[in-house]
């Protein structure tokens, strides 16, 4: 209990000094919490709502892939609507309905604007029956009478700022046409940010299928006495032909679609998870600086419980006690905070277009347990080594005030293993850079980082006392005297810097790598783009659809275009003159595509690929089944009929674009597949008449401009697409890795102030001699200047070899070019800098209003 009730005052005695740290847990364990209540609230949220829209007995036919419907790749199976009356007479049937829905279709308003989520959520079309009943209700105007009227959901409407009356256009795979908008529908579960407009039925045949005796699916609803998987049996039973047929039970249902987005929600989930795992990371620096420092300056009071007779194990027990209840501390208010980050995230993704409200706000009792669970551990390892040294210390050397022992050693076996793992983490990092396969060399690459990292983090006191005299000789000199004390500063305690610098070096090195990795796929496929693409438009969803017919024709009837490329991506399975069978995809596309995307061959010439019943295969492909020129290939498409084609031309692997592209012309896949799985393309190229790329550019543009799913670009607006998208990942995960940059600057915050309490009576004489208030902050500030811009050096350093390394893996997949983003670098540096002045404005402020008597009294 003694050790119990000194370790509580020490800790109320010092909460000043914990302050940071405890912040450093709750930012932690809160980005922890925050992103398991979020993902457990997304998830309740579609659990919910698919429970509400599903059937307990749901009809559909077999094969349809829900991904290529929703693209736009594939036509809808549908069933018969003579399926409707057999399960309707089936035992056990209650009632059932003929549900019609097209995911592949896009909502424009009167100015062309798409009215569908930009969050990837599907724009659904659908018939309004009792079904839809169960799960949505009509908050204004009424259901839709005829093939001119439509509903819209309330969060698309007001999204949009639609109202009744309005006039929408759904563009469709039959075809597009206009309707008045006469009702609003609001769902009485969550919706997750679809955007959902609804016809009658009769229309929705007529418009969506294309037909009117079809139905999408129908919806069972069992009568009472009878088990889902029963009525599942009967209506399976009745309808025979098992193979033609999907039939599902809700729970079966519930759980297909869950799986659908569960991808989603996983992503980001552990994404999310792996930042605030670098946050944690960062806080265990501050944590260690933090009871380091204050075992420094308890030493003699340590010493004195020595002499009493406190054991080695009761003073080790005293600091971990401590650290337990800073654990506890900040990790109850991680928790809390991790609530109001979860909110925080629901209001972002709604205003981003994914609406999940805060009513459904999801607690699972695991995840506060998770969270204090976490930070404590996280502390209570953080603190072992300073509570292990703080036993360690004799009750002599401290009333000497000697200070901790075995620093020496310490430092001979940290210089060692330091260069160890330095050493071992360049070594992973050129293996990696040596690599033939992408795949071998990523092995290397993740032990080099791994490595390296870990060796600048226990190596960094040692470099600390080289670098940061370069650095002040650069930027600390200049000041004078005053520059000087602030270099001596950063130098007294080098492990204390180097762990400083550290918890800095991370998230700048992490930021760094990333910046390199992303400058070098712009300008590698910015230069792979000059010398492979030649046409002068491009033409692709915005969405990842396959281009709607009508948007395709209206490309091929645009005036002053040399010629229109269509490409069509083909599922197929090779049977090989080895004997092996091979899932692929091939590209048919007009002959005009070799012209359009200019793809090298080391056999054969491509121009045959697209003659009747040939085609090609890449160099990779053709090396590991032993095909050459002549060979011939029996090729079953999907959905089609299978035929033999000659191999003509293999092509270089080595591209970016395209790379293990297979080719064969429109006409070939014509012999062997209907219509009806050719009606769309995926992309679409154009090349101008000589002179008459602008004229023919601003025609495609107005001529487009009906179909706001598709995008036309030239050359610069490709280039500028890629940038930006790249540019928009870069700012995600920077803005991600800005909690870890957080709690880096706290740790350099907390350093200084520790720092300024260990020098209180050094502060004092210095003032005393004539040190001026202005001299004094202005010497704290430079020495924390000169700790920010020491771990951007290491950060920075260390990110360009690994974002360097990570580019020579890119190389093998066809990007080249080595980019180093030279301004973002200057920016880190001055950032650094800034950091470093930001840090030092409240431990410079405290050390200037210090009582100068009173400070020179202290002990």
């Amino acid at each position: 209990m003694t050790v119990f009730r000194t370790s509580m005052r020490n800790f109320f005695a010092h909460k000043g000094r914990m302050a940071l740290s405890a912040i450093a847990v709750m930012l932690s364990v809160a980005f922890v919490c925050g992103t398991l209540v979020f993902s457990d609230t997304a998830t309740s949220t579609f659990d919910r709502l698919f429970n509400s829209t599903s059937a307990d007995v749901q009809v559909s036919a077999a094969g349809n892939n829900a991904t290529e419907q929703a693209e736009g790749d594939k036509p809808q199976r549908t069933l018969p609507a003579a399926d409707l009356q057999k399960v309707a007479k089936t035992k056990g049937v209650k009632s059932v309905e003929g549900d019609v829905y097209d995911t592949s279709v896009t909502v424009a308003n009167s100015d062309n604007d798409n009215l569908g989520s930009t969050t990837g959520a599907p724009t659904i079309a659908t018939n309004w029956d009792r079904a839809e009943r169960k799960s949505v209700a009509i908050a204004s105007g009424n259901a839709p009478r005829g093939p001119d009227q439509v509903m819209i959901d309330k969060d698309a409407a007001d999204k949009h700022d639609v109202k009744l009356g309005d006039t929408i256009r759904t563009i469709a795979g039959p075809g597009s046409f206009t309707a008045k908008v006469v009702g609003i529908t609001e769902f009485k579960a969550t919706n997750p940010g679809a955007t959902v407009v609804y016809f009658d039925t009769a229309t929705a045949q007529a418009k969506l299928l294309g037909k009117t005796d079809a139905y999408s699916a129908l919806m069972v609803t069992a009568e009472s006495g009878f088990t889902n998987e029963l009525l599942k049996k009967n209506v399976a039973a009745d309808l025979g032909n098992s193979a033609a047929y999907k039939v599902q039970t809700k729970a079966q249902v519930v759980e297909e679609n869950k799986s659908d987005v569960g991808g989603f929600l996983d992503v980001m989930k552990y994404a999310m998870l792996g930042f605030a795992g670098i946050a944690v990371l960062v806080g265990i620096f501050l944590i260690v600086n933090t009871f380091s420092m204050l075992v420094a300056q308890r030493t003699r009071e340590i010493g004195l419980l020595r002499a009493l007779g406190s054991s080695r194990k009761q003073v080790n027990r005293s600091v971990l006690t401590e650290a337990l209840l800073l654990g506890v501390t900040g990790s109850v208010l991680g928790v809390g905070a991790g609530v109001g980050i979860a909110v925080g995230l629901m209001k972002m993704m709604t205003s981003m277009g994914m609406n999940i409200s805060t009513d459904d706000l999801t607690i699972k009792a695991t995840t506060p347990a998770i969270g204090i669970v976490l930070g404590v551990v996280v502390t209570v390892i953080a603190a072992y080594l300073p509570a292990r040294r703080a036993g360690k210390v004799s009750p002599m050397a401290a009333l000497r005030d000697a200070g901790t022992p075995g620093d020496r050693k310490a430092g001979a076996v940290r210089t060692v293993l330091g260069l160890l793992l330095v050493g071992g983490g360049a070594a992973g990092l050129w293996q990696a850079s040596q690599a033939d396969k992408a795949a071998d060399g990523s092995m290397f690459l993740a032990g080099g980082v791994l490595l390296s990292l870990l060796g600048f983090i226990v190596f960094g006191p040692v470099l600390a006392g080289v670098v940061v005299r370069i650095i002040s000789a650069g930027v600390l000199r200049i000041f004078g005297p005053v520059g000087r004390m602030a270099e001596r500063n950063a130098l007294r305690n080098p492990r204390r810097t180097g762990a400083t610098a550290s918890a800095l070096m991370i998230g700048l090195a992490l930021v760094a790598c990333l910046s390199v990795v992303g400058s070098s796929m712009v300008a590698s496929a910015t230069d792979e783009l000059d010398k492979s693409v030649g046409a002068d438009f491009i033409l692709e969803s915005s969405t990842g659809k396959a281009i709607h017919p009508e948007a395709a024709q209206a490309m091929k009837n645009a005036p002053n275009l040399a010629h229109v490329t269509e490409v069509k991506f083909l599922e197929a399975d090779l049977k090989l003159p080895d004997g092996k069978t091979a899932e692929t995809d091939i590209s048919a596309a007009s002959p005009s595509y070799r012209e359009d995307l200019r793809v090298e061959t080391v056999a054969g010439e491509l121009k045959d690929a697209y003659a009747k019943n040939s085609m090609s295969v890449d160099q990779e492909f053709a090396k590991k089944h032993h095909l050459k020129v002549g060979d011939k290939i029996q090729v079953a498409f999907q959905d089609g009929r299978a035929g033999t084609l000659r191999l003509a031309a293999i092509t270089s692997s080595d591209v970016s674009f395209d790379k293990g592209a297979m080719y064969t012309s429109i006409a070939t896949a014509e012999r062997y597949l209907p219509a009806a799985e050719l009606r769309t393309s995926e992309i679409m190229f154009a090349e101008a008449e000589p002179g008459k790329a602008d004229a023919a550019y601003a025609q495609l543009k107005k001529d487009l401009k009906p179909y706001p799913q598709f995008e036309i670009r030239d050359q610069s607006d490709f280039k500028q697409n890629l940038k930006d998208q790249v540019g928009q990942m870069l700012n995600l995960v920077n803005g991600l890795l800005a909690l870890a940059i957080i709690v880096a600057i706290l740790g350099v915050v907390n350093t200084l102030a520790l720092s300024v309490v260990e020098r209180t009576r050094e502060i004092g004489l210095m003032r005393a001699i004539g040190l001026s208030r202005r001299q004094l902050r202005r010497m704290i500030r430079l020495e924390s200047v000169v700790i920010a811009i020491f771990g951007a050096v290491l950060g920075v350093g260390l990110g360009m070899a690994w974002g360097a390394t990570a580019q020579q893996l890119l190389a093998l997949e066809g990007l080249k070019v080595l980019d180093i983003p030279w301004p973002t670098i200057a920016w880190v540096f001055a950032g650094s800098a800034l950091v470093g002045i930001l840090a030092a404005l409240f431990p410079a402020f405290r050390a200037g209003r210090m009582n100068v008597l009173n400070a020179i009294a202290t002990e």
